[in-house]
């Protein structure tokens, strides 16, 4: 099942994978109105050239929730799910966030994100109990069903898979339907002083604000606004509905005395954006992660004979520790790997701040809508059909290191060399 909120609306989805009694998973991307009435083309596997232009277009931002039997088992975002910074602050309030630095996560991350698998073994280590783990499980649903509930628009693929294991808990999709809407409604309400949950309190009144409420409030109050805790992590810290927190500050924002500001985010240049500050001398190390032999070869001669670096690995496990040592310029990952498949590899490498502009290209034996969806879902910065030669593949690397073919760039400047000489 897949498609754009245009055509179906998030809660119809739900009551379908409800009443189907479905086990799987639901992708869920947002996009910007500038493709909105484009996309039934985009969805469209054949029209590769509006596929690449639209590619730029389109957040890497996506949503994600498991079922089990119709059941909601858990739900994420993409950054939630890896960062573990949701995690933190919903163990704050049982004062156990500081056994995360050094949490030793099992060998279930490997089939399940991070953040739940987190969960668990914070369970297993009885830093939680069950009744903990449940209610942080379903708070995080809950937060993750507002999200989608308010978005306007995008496209959605619904996939049957094995059920999430080990399981903690399940909500029931009509409960939550009705109590998710309600709270929309209710939110609604506070634009446009207050308009989305990652907003901060800004403090433009202290004198008004003091007089107004408690002391230890507007201690509390100054404290958050010093380090912009949004209001969502208020939410997770105070363990309060978002829209009890929203409703709390809604009276001092309409009468100016605080606002509700949102964070920037600051644009980091990618690699082929800095050209002219890359040191012309570095030759661009790329590393193949492909547990076939014959691909890993062929590529590691391909980029050889051409004046690349290159390292070939066929684990995607050892992959994952060997790559951090090597601090490559450019990734090439198969999808299709035993252990790891690529699409969990470059979804955890994303969420460390040393590969998040690093390019991933994705190496993939079927040229599919939902790999090529896939993949930009978990942050690939483009994909590779196998078999593929060596043009085709010096051509993308050229386009994303940002700098020209290393042999090429070297007999030109012997060339210029003897020139001058």
């Amino acid at each position: 099942m897949q498609g754009t909120l245009n055509e179906i609306d998030i809660r119809s989805i739900l009551q379908l994978i409800e009443l189907g009694q479905r086990t799987g998973e639901l992708f869920v991307q947002p996009y910007p109105k500038t493709t909105y009435l484009s996309m039934g083309r985009f969805w469209n596997s054949a029209e590769h050239q509006r596929t690449l232009s639209l590619k730029k277009e389109l957040s890497a931002h996506f949503w994600f929730i498991f079922f089990v039997n119709g059941q909601i088992a858990y739900a994420a975002d993409q950054n939630n799910s890896h960062n573990l910074l949701r995690l933190r602050d919903y163990l704050r309030r049982y004062k156990v966030e500081t056994q995360l630095k050094d949490l030793s996560i099992s060998a279930i991350e490997t089939t399940n994100t991070p953040e739940y698998a987190c969960i668990w073994s914070l369970l297993e280590k009885n830093i939680l109990t069950p009744a903990q783990s449940r209610h942080i499980i379903e708070s995080m649903i809950q937060e993750t069903l507002f999200d989608l509930f308010n978005l306007p628009q995008g496209g959605f693929i619904f996939e049957m898979s094995s059920s999430i294991a080990p399981q903690l808990t399940t909500l029931e999709i009509g409960t939550q339907i009705t109590q998710i809407m309600k709270q929309v409604q209710k939110w609604k309400e506070f634009h446009p002083y207050i308009q989305h949950p990652e907003q901060y309190v800004v403090i433009t009144a202290q004198e008004n604000l003091k007089k107004a409420v408690p002391d230890k409030i507007y201690q509390n109050l100054c404290r958050w606004a010093k380090v912009k805790s949004s209001l969502r992590q208020l939410s997770r810290y105070l363990n309060q509905d978002i829209v009890v927190i929203a409703r709390a500050l809604y009276p001092y924002a309409q009468r100016g005395w605080l606002q509700l500001a949102s964070p920037t985010v600051k644009k980091t240049a990618l690699p082929q954006d800095n050209k002219e500050t890359q040191d012309s001398s570095s030759v661009p190390h790329i590393v193949c992660i492909d547990d076939d032999l014959a691909i890993r070869e062929n590529v590691d001669y391909i980029l050889k004979e051409n004046g690349y670096k290159s390292t070939a690995i066929g684990d995607p496990i050892q992959a994952l520790s060997e790559i951090f040592l090597i601090s490559p310029n450019l990734i090439l990952c198969d999808i299709a790997m035993p252990k790891l498949d690529g699409y969990e590899l470059c979804a955890m490498l994303r969420q460390s701040s040393a590969f998040r502009q690093i390019p991933i290209i994705m190496l993939t034996g079927q040229e599919t809508f939902i790999n090529r969806v896939r993949a930009r879902m978990v942050g690939a910065t483009d994909y590779l059909t196998k078999p593929f030669g060596a043009s085709e593949l010096l051509l993308l690397l050229e386009k994303y290191t940002g700098t020209d073919n290393p042999l090429r760039t070297q007999l030109t400047s012997l060339s210029d060399k003897s020139q001058d000489a």
